[in-house]
């Protein structure tokens, strides 16, 4: 028998000579979940030795992330918004820069809460199930043309209590909406990278999460102009278009949201200091 604290030990070891960062974390989270432990829990179990079918349900977790598998996609799950939802393959991990989306959506819209507010593109659910949260008098409609995608936020939707908030429509962007629909908010995290940035992503990102939902055209800006020509037929006179994006798009999404007849485009930086979100204005 081996000690917890051991085979944190050598966990770590094992991780780090296969080039994941943040080893000691990983194994932590790794170890933890395969013992049913919180990874906290694991500072005050050391001294615990471990049998050998513990350490069983340990090692194929370890080899799938000495093998880059992402973290989330390993432990079936995340935490955004303080929703915990299901991630696997279906769709894209939620990330940080999209929760701070969520808060800078809820900043603006606290004088006015949206009454009526699409998601497009939806993934996990992770914006439009957050946004339900946010403003609970808000009637919500999520769409993605994945089947898979919709099922897995469909799930989330009702492990966080919040099936009957949300409507799932399998939809092409905005193809299948329908005509004379009216949205004060519309959000979105579209794919914007192109081929040759996907492939300078980490080996997490590049080899597991769904390359449909990351890459959008030659420039990266396919799917972010159908939105941009397509939206403002679907907002509400003075609503709210709120995406993430690509830091080294704006110039030309400025350019585009004039081009729609967008009254006003706000660039937002992410907290790293970066373009990273627009907001623009339909017109009254």
């Amino acid at each position: 028998m081996t000690s917890l604290l051991e085979i944190v030990r050598k966990s770590t070891e094992y991780l780090a000579s296969k080039g994941v960062e943040n080893a000691r974390f990983n194994a932590e989270w790794l170890i933890g979940h395969a013992l049913g432990l919180q990874r906290m829990q694991l500072y005050v179990q050391f001294e615990r030795m471990l049998l050998e079918p513990e350490l069983e349900k340990i090692r194929p977790l370890l080899r799938r992330r000495a093998a880059h598998e992402p973290l989330q996609y390993i432990l079936e799950e995340t935490v955004f918004s303080g929703l915990r939802l299901k991630c696997d393959r279906r769709a894209l991990i939620p990330r940080p820069e999209t929760e701070y989306l969520v808060e800078l959506i809820t900043d603006r819209c606290k004088e006015s809460q949206p009454a009526a507010i699409l998601d497009l593109g939806t993934g996990t659910g992770a914006l439009a199930l957050a946004l339900a949260r946010a403003f609970p008098d808000a009637r919500i409609t999520a769409v993605d043309r994945s089947e898979d995608a919709l099922t897995l936020a469909g799930e989330n939707a009702a492990s966080n209590g919040l099936a009957d908030r949300v409507a799932f429509l399998k939809s092409d962007w905005l193809s299948a909406v329908p005509a004379g629909s009216k949205f004060a908010l519309i959000v979105s995290n579209p794919p914007y990278l192109t081929e040759k940035e996907l492939m300078d992503t980490p080996a997490e990102v590049r080899d597991f999460e769904p390359h449909a939902a990351l890459v959008s055209g030659a420039d990266g800006l396919d799917d972010l102009r159908r939105i941009l020509r397509v939206t403002p037929e679907f907002l509400s006179a003075g609503g709210l278009l709120a995406m993430e994006t690509g830091i080294g798009q704006h110039a030309e999404l400025k350019k585009l949201a004039m081009e729609a007849g967008f009254p006003v485009c706000e660039s937002v930086q992410d907290l790293t200091g970066r373009d990273r979100y627009v907001f623009l204005r339909a017109g009254n």
